[in-house]
């Protein structure tokens, strides 16, 4: 979290690189730009869900499958069209990918090769009109995980997408054991030796991530991005993840689940089993 004495610092340096004339307007700026900092900062303290990407040309249908899924706490990012979408799997990560066929400026399935290529982790379900069984079977081999035909009910799409992130992360079940800690996944509750864990809503989705990327370094980046989004391009510092890890260590630890997160210098945190 920025501090009073960083944001003063900040400031400081910002005016020394301003034309007095606008000086005024500078201030204005700078007031702007750190509530809105403060503000995602707040914001990532109280809620982190999972990341879905929505890749649909229909504006009107991705707009209605983003508040459905909102409401269900998704976090939903668009893409309504190929160029769009290519450069946002190319820049972000994500838990599920929500991916229609056809495409201004190209086909979905291209996208979806290139998504295999980046070895990227995310789910993936095909949505789209096109409900041909050649289209079906190619999408399948180069790797979606599931394929559902336009027009189909929201709530069977939430459905799938958690079954898809259940799947990929835990093995397909709804607990989740790991020595002494148990994850209650459908309920959200996080027990150690059978104790129940008083983990905020942030510290919960930060430990299924960092689960969910056991033994592998997740770097700050990472976890800042899981945290806000598109917006963490704007954030100008990634202290505050250091606020979030440091807690979560510390109520594992205090109920019996020591180190099991690990700092790695200068790039990041791993858990470890």
């Amino acid at each position: 979290m920025l501090s009073f004495f960083s944001i003063i610092a900040l400031y400081s340096e910002f005016l020394q690189n301003v034309n007095p004339k606008f000086v005024n307007c500078a201030l204005i700026f700078f007031i702007y730009k750190t509530i809105s900092a403060i503000i995602i900062l707040f914001i990532s303290f109280i809620f982190v869900p999972m990341k879905l990407l929505i890749i649909e040309d229909e504006r009107e249908l991705s707009r209605g499958i983003a508040t459905y899924l909102s409401a269900e706490n998704y976090l939903c990012e668009q893409a309504f069209t190929y160029n769009e979408a290519m450069e946002k799997i190319g820049l972000y990560s994500y838990d599920c990918i929500l991916l229609d066929l056809m495409l201004p400026g190209g086909n979905g399935l291209d996208i979806l090769t290139e998504i295999k290529r980046q070895n990227n982790p995310a789910g993936v379900i095909i949505i789209s009109a096109k409900d041909s069984l050649d289209d079906k079977i190619r999408g399948l081999k180069i790797g979606a995980d599931d394929y559902l035909p336009k027009p189909f009910h929201l709530p069977e799409l939430s459905v799938r997408i958690y079954a898809i992130i259940r799947r990929r992360l835990f093995s397909s079940s709804n607990l989740l054991t790991i020595n002494n800690l148990t994850i209650d996944i459908l309920n959200k509750e996080v027990k150690i030796n059978d104790q129940l864990i008083g983990l905020t809503k942030t510290e919960y989705e930060l430990l299924l991530f960092l689960i969910g990327n056991k033994n592998r370094v997740v770097s700050k980046n990472a976890l800042a991005e899981h945290l806000s989004g598109d917006m963490a391009d704007m954030l100008d510092s990634q202290d505050f993840i250091y606020a979030h890890i440091k807690n979560l260590k510390a109520k594992l630890a205090e109920a019996g689940c020591q180190d099991c997160i690990k700092n790695v210098y200068g790039t990041g945190y791993k858990w470890i089993e």
